[in-house]
């Protein structure tokens, strides 16, 4: 699969690389590395366009900041959601403290090697340094605190990352369950983001709200002050010089605010002549 991605990329650079200058491999991880390698050595000298990946993570808050296990827990949740794909990325090698707990769970469930495969010197290598840019999607917050799942329950990414998520009741909620506004969450995912990784440029992929409520007039206040907390925490100093908005939701919000804008000032123009 990996060797049919890279000549699928391979096509799209030939095809597309005269006018796309900025590329996004995945938005859920596969054969990344391949793939950039195959843009720096055959298409940017001629084409001067970036690749980078798309990783979504929510924010991990410790429900007790003066609790160290809670502050050890949002960390390693943290690491388990962008580390996972991003340190690979930026360092080589899966973060620490998966290595540390998948491989704990796997030996108390009696096997012989972790669960979480090994790369080799010349994988670390290959894999390191392959992103021009950071795409990272971001929607939510969660609490997070320790929780001590036993490895009889058998192996998953739950039982393996051993904690809780917890939601604030108080949270403004959308059109999905699992969907809270928490601005203040995004700010700190992109600080951490940029400390963990060596302050890359950052491309906001993905951000915004589901339906809430079914109605056939103009009825989404709320999703209109989502996307404004989100957006003015991305914006505040020093994030600004780094960031960058590629978002699906945005771009289409400001055209249609833009658009709605010259409908209301042809309306007045009109009138003012009838």
């Amino acid at each position: 699969m990996i060797r049919y991605f890279r000549d699928y990329a391979d096509l799209c650079f030939e095809v597309f690389g005269d006018r796309v200058k900025h590329w996004l491999t995945f938005s859920d991880p596969r054969a990344h590395a391949q793939a950039w390698h195959s843009y720096n050595n055959t298409w940017r000298s001629k084409q001067q366009g970036m690749v980078g990946i798309s990783l979504n993570c929510d924010w991990g808050e410790p429900v007790d900041i003066n609790n160290p296990s809670d502050i050890e827990a949002a960390e390693r949740y943290l690491q388990f959601c962008l580390g996972w794909f991003a340190n690979p990325i930026y360092a080589g090698d899966y973060p620490q403290v998966m290595k540390d707990y998948i491989g704990t769970k796997s030996a108390e469930q009696g096997l012989e090697m972790s669960r979480l495969p090994t790369f080799s010197l010349q994988e670390k290598s290959y894999i390191r340094g392959t992103s021009d840019f950071l795409g990272l999607g971001h929607f939510t917050t969660r609490y997070i605190t320790q929780r001590r799942y036993p490895s009889h329950q058998g192996p998953s990414f739950q039982n393996d990352r051993d904690l809780m998520e917890l939601v604030d009741p108080n949270w403004p909620d959308t059109g999905s369950s699992w969907l809270y506004s928490v601005p203040w969450g995004f700010r700190r995912l992109l600080n951490f983001a940029q400390i963990q990784y060596g302050d890359p440029p950052i491309y906001v992929t993905e951000n915004g709200a589901s339906q809430k409520l079914h109605c056939t007039q103009f009825c989404d206040e709320w999703r209109i002050q989502y996307l404004k907390g989100y957006i003015n925490e991305m914006l505040k100093e020093p994030l600004l010089r780094h960031m960058h908005v590629a978002s699906e939701i945005v771009v289409p919000t400001v055209c249609t605010l833009s658009i709605l804008v010259v409908a209301l000032l042809l309306t007045l123009l009109l009138r003012s002549h009838s």
